[in-house]
């Protein structure tokens, strides 16, 4: 049981580091790695070595990195400003508009591109700053974005759903077209629990509608800012690209190649919507190599910490893999003989926490076929046992500290991590825990 004890300390760790010392969250996540590290003993550099070289190639902290150098630029442009004079005369009289839009936004994001860090970026990159403008707190507009990311697993037909459904122990029990239907509709209650999050975090926190004052007519939004709607086109290229009748054409006319392996989400559209900054805001950016210079200088700080934490995190992960945690967790469950809603709620725990450290493609490759098998040997259908494992794995980016897309909220809130932690937690990963164990028990239906 190392792998487990070490993730127990690794989380304790950064709690400690974080809010009872009250140091950063980057200093945490390293932190928590070489805590982490310590388990692998005499292997500790061998271990060590190898997580961080795993870590400083994941394509999530580029995406990170990149979405936080363009909010940096949007800032300095009026781009983002006439972008949210449209949505506001669109929804501003609406009691927490952009809330509801946020999360509404990532359901259906999710369910066309389905990668959370990708669906956090995405949206949050114009809904967080939304938010912020309508008086919402810069760690709550980082919350509602991280919330949303895990709807992309909750929707068919993630590379998850493949995953667990490619698996032999799942496959020989049910087929993926068995599992399309009720897994749209445990999305469907996923989207629903935050919809009532939303509906909570609006009422407590006495978010009101927009002053009618600022609220500009629609036409005269339009008028002024129209070009800002081009934002959205490094969105919808590379969706374009990568998904539907013009990405299959490509496809074909590639020899055979598959355009969603092909093109990547997450770097594709950050890379795309910076370009888009520069041809929009070019009037009100730098000149010349000395402003550009001090422009990335007043950037620099937020790259670093927020650089830290992401590779310290991923670093984290990786060694606890090779440590064995999804091994040990599996043995720990296959122990569990307890009644239909006990062992739904330790299945559910388990693969959450599995998917604190992992994201949720893994969390399914590790552990998935396992709670599958335990939820259908405790006489679950099998379709509701993997839609039900399914929502578990969607907690990847609302179970910190290690969820890549609290990071990336994060950063383009400008907010430190840590204060989403407990909302994230009450709002969304303890809720989508129990809407998973509702499916398994039969008491939701699918």
């Amino acid at each position: 049981m190392t792998a487990i004890w070490a993730l127990v300390c690794y989380i304790a760790a950064i709690i400690v580091w974080n809010s009872a010392l009250k140091r950063n969250i980057g200093e945490a996540m390293l932190v928590g790695f070489v805590v982490t590290g310590a388990f692998a003993g005499g292997d500790i550099g061998s271990v060590m070595w190898h997580s961080l070289a795993e870590a400083m190639q994941e394509e999530v902290t580029f995406a990170a990195l990149a979405f936080v150098f363009m909010s940096y630029l949007l800032a300095g442009t009026p781009v983002l400003d006439h972008l949210l004079d449209i949505l506001n005369s669109l929804l501003g009289r609406l009691r927490g508009g952009p809330i509801y839009t946020s999360t509404v936004a990532a359901g259906v994001f999710g369910a066309i591109a389905h990668v959370g860090a990708a669906v956090t970026a995405a949206v949050g990159s114009v809904t967080i700053p939304w938010m912020k403008r309508s008086q919402v707190s810069g760690h709550l507009a980082a919350t509602v974005a991280a919330g949303g990311a895990g709807m992309g697993i909750t929707f068919p037909f993630s590379s998850t759903m493949f995953i667990l459904m490619g698996s032999a122990g799942v496959a020989s029990v049910v087929s993926t077209d068995e599992v399309v239907v009720p897994l749209f509709i445990g999305g469907l209650w996923c989207l629903l629990v935050r919809l009532v999050a939303a509906f909570v975090m609006i009422r407590r926190h006495g978010i009101q509608a927009a002053d009618s004052s600022q609220i500009q007519p629609l036409r005269r939004s339009l008028g002024v800012g129209w070009t800002s709607l081009m934002l959205f086109g490094g969105i919808v290229v590379p969706l374009l690209l990568t998904r539907g009748p013009l990405a299959g054409a490509l496809g074909s006319w590639l020899d055979g190649v598959k355009m969603s392996d092909a093109i990547s989400l997450i770097t594709w559209i950050p890379v795309l919507m910076v370009a888009i900054v520069l041809v929009l805001g070019r009037r009100n950016l730098p000149k010349s190599g000395k402003g550009w210079w001090a422009l990335l200088g007043g950037a620099a700080p937020k790259f670093g910490v927020l650089g830290v934490t992401i590779v310290g995190a991923f670093s984290a992960a990786n060694a606890l893999g090779e440590l064995g945690l999804p091994t040990q967790l599996t043995k720990l469950l296959g122990r569990v003989d307890a009644p239909l809603w006990v062992l739904a709620l330790v299945v559910g725990v388990l693969v959450v926490a599995v998917a604190i450290p992992l994201t949720g493609s893994a969390t399914m490759a590790a552990i998935g076929p396992v709670a599958v098998s335990a939820l259908i040997g405790a006489g679950v259908d099998p379709a509701a046992a993997c839609v039900a494992a399914l929502i578990f794995a969607s907690t990847e980016g609302t179970s910190p500290p290690s969820g890549a897309p609290i990071y990336v909220a994060s950063g383009i809130a400008g907010v430190d991590p840590s204060r989403t932690f407990a909302p994230l937690v009450g709002y969304y990963c303890l809720p989508i825990l129990l809407i998973g164990v509702a499916v398994a028990t039969g008491v939701l239906p699918v």
